[in-house]
């Protein structure tokens, strides 16, 4: 899990120093690394000093032959020290299909392919199931390339406790049981660790469903089958009762230990003679952690967003009957939304995952519904799309607003209702449809005003961290607004945003793990168990990871655990900025840890670009 990996060992820190800057500057050519659609705009960056400015380019065929040339635009601004400009390289003319290197002098780029988005991207999308595949938990795991087994059986038969208090990451209070069992079984490990949380789940379950509207995939169906098979189980229908969480981070410091503390395979979990009272009783005998009370209202992000999940599951199904379960699932569950006030529940400790809103989740719920009961014919339809205008007004009159990433839906939301709202004998809403369209455009207004200041055309301040998430995420946008409106003011804005994370950057990283020049030390216990350490053989294939981020964030550096293999590759310190850096560790969970989240909204992102 992200945040709390930082504090995986409850240790000394371990000082890292800020690399200087290389004595000899090497120009590079950083381009997509998969390639770029015959149609769209194309961008290569030549990174150097102010000698490089105006050179020549020449961009050759397989064969060697020079098929276009021209002149590197003007700089985009200074990176580091060591490249103190950055210049683009217009390639846009190229249009048919083969495989290209751009050379500068001496400098030649990596190779890359002009195709159709659907040949090029289309297969990445799908290849982010073999990740989710890969973060498998219980009986039914995939062997696939990481040899899984399965893992956590004693979740079948879970114990529900009392939420602990906290100090940061440290248990404080006692471990009560509430005298429940559950089966908490199935599902995905949240990250690198092996957490299962119904926040991220319910997110990754979202964004599989609506990848399936634009580039339909068996496996991908399945994966997201299983998603919800574990947020199944983890509504209580009979008692109204969320269930959470399931694992805890770190213990008390003292009695015993959790997840974040202890580096294995996970099916070691399950080989565990322990008792009650020892140290890793929880590690075998994993927590289950309730949102709310039997009866009692749900924390409404949740509520939201898990309501959104078996809505669309609603739609995506032409089982009539288990249509109308979901949506009687997701309809129970929105109901209980407690938008009365009181503390937003994410999972335990909320720092792990510090979400702050809901209205974007309600308003998605809210919308999911009314889609899903039009299906059906259920005569509730009307009045959940009234409730979907109504917290769409209260998020755009909101504060708290940013671009979609786990933390804010309301992209999604905003792109559903306006389809809702196209529907004939909709009714009228607390919000028009030029209203939602004007807010898919602030964030993408927010995207590229921050691009023009960056040197890789970011839209997302990759300082902040959560880079890879927010920059697909507004790749996301990007495409369904053009979708919505037909308009292609951000086409170009949403291409390089793809680029970026697919090795248009400084480092020539690819953050997308098995594609290109992509991590090698990847942050994951069962990919650093399993896979391999050299870069070709197994590795967490499909995960997306956070990449470069802000470069304090190594001033010191938590060691892991005993057990874990040790693995960096320390070349591409010389393309760090003084505020950004990127590591490729097996220590840095900041840069190389693969998410669901983040690998959910890269399938939701790319399965867009595949459709066209």
């Amino acid at each position: 899990m992200r945040v709390a990996a930082a504090a995986m060992a409850v240790v000394a820190s371990v000082s890292l120093a800020v690399p200087a800057a290389a004595a000899t500057t090497t120009a590079q050519i950083r381009v997509d690394q998969v390639g770029y659609a015959t149609g769209e705009a194309k961008a290569a960056y030549l990174m150097g000093t102010t000698v490089n400015a105006g050179a020549a380019f020449t961009v050759t065929d397989a064969a060697g032959k020079s098929v276009l040339t021209g002149k590197v635009g003007a700089s985009t601004g200074k990176w580091s020290t060591a490249y103190s400009a950055v210049y683009p390289i217009d390639i846009s003319a190229l249009k048919t299909v083969g495989t290209y290197q751009i050379k500068v002098g001496s400098t030649v780029s990596p190779s890359f392919k002009v195709d159709s988005a659907n040949a090029l991207f289309g297969p990445l999308a799908d290849d982010t199931v073999t990740f989710f595949q890969m973060q498998r938990d219980g009986v039914d795991v995939i062997p696939g390339i990481m040899d899984r087994k399965p893992s956590h059986l004693t979740d079948r038969t879970a114990a529900v406790y009392e939420a602990p208090k906290f100090n940061d990451e440290t248990i404080t209070s006692k471990m009560t049981k509430t005298g429940a069992t559950i089966d908490a079984s199935g599902g995905w490990f949240d990250a690198g660790d092996f957490l299962k949380f119904t926040a991220t789940a319910s997110y990754t379950v979202t964004n599989l469903l609506l990848s399936q509207r634009s580039h339909p995939n068996a496996a991908l169906t399945a994966e997201a089958q299983y998603g919800l098979d574990y947020l199944n189980k983890m509504w209580d229908a009979k008692n109204g009762v969320l269930y959470a969480q399931v694992g805890i981070g770190v213990g008390n410091g003292k009695d015993f230990v959790g997840d974040h503390e202890v580096w294995r395979l996970p099916e070691a979990d399950d080989a565990l003679t322990v008792k009650p009272g020892d140290k890793d009783y929880f590690i075998k005998y994993r927590p289950v952690f309730a949102a709310n009370k039997a009866g009692e209202k749900i924390s409404p992000n949740l509520a939201g967003r898990m309501a959104a999940a078996f809505a669309l599951a609603a739609q995506n199904t032409s089982d009539k009957v288990k249509a109308k379960q979901y949506l009687a699932s997701a309809a129970s569950i929105y109901a209980l939304a407690n938008t009365a006030g009181g503390s937003i529940v994410s999972v335990f400790p909320h720092g792990y995952y510090p979400e702050s809103s809901y209205l974007d989740d309600m308003e998605l719920g809210a919308t999911e519904l009314s889609l899903a009961a039009t299906a059906l014919g259920d005569n509730r339809a009307d009045g959940w799309a009234v409730d979907a205008g109504t917290y769409a007004k209260a998020y755009l009159a909101s504060s708290n607003k940013d671009s979609l990433n786990l933390y804010d839906t309301s992209a999604l939301a905003h792109a559903d209702l306006i389809q809702l709202l196209r529907r004939p004998n909709a009714p009228k809403l607390a919000v028009t449809e030029a209203k939602l369209t004007a807010d898919l455009a602030r964030q993408l207004s927010a995207g590229a005003a921050q691009a023009a200041k960056s040197p890789f055309r970011t839209g997302a301040p990759i300082q902040d961290g959560d880079g890879a998430t927010h920059t697909f995420g507004l790749l996301t946008t990007a495409l369904l607004y053009g979708k919505l409106t037909g308009k292609h003011d951000y086409d170009a804005f949403a291409t390089q945003q793809r680029d970026y994370i697919l090795g248009s950057n400084a480092w020539g990283i690819s953050m997308f793990v098995g594609v290109g020049n992509a991590p090698k030390c990847v942050h994951n216990q069962v990919a650093n168990l399993s896979g391999s350490l050299t870069g070709t053989g197994k590795l967490a294939v499909g995960g997306v990871a956070s990449g470069p981020t802000n470069a304090h964030q190594f001033d010191t550096i938590d060691p892991l655990p005993d057990g874990y293999r040790a693995c960096s590759d320390p070349s591409y310190k010389t393309y760090d900025s003084s505020t950004v850096r990127y590591l490729d560790n097996i220590l840095t969970w900041a840069t190389n840890e693969p998410a669901d989240d983040y690998t959910s909204t890269g399938t939701l992102a790319l399965s867009l670009t595949a459709a066209g």
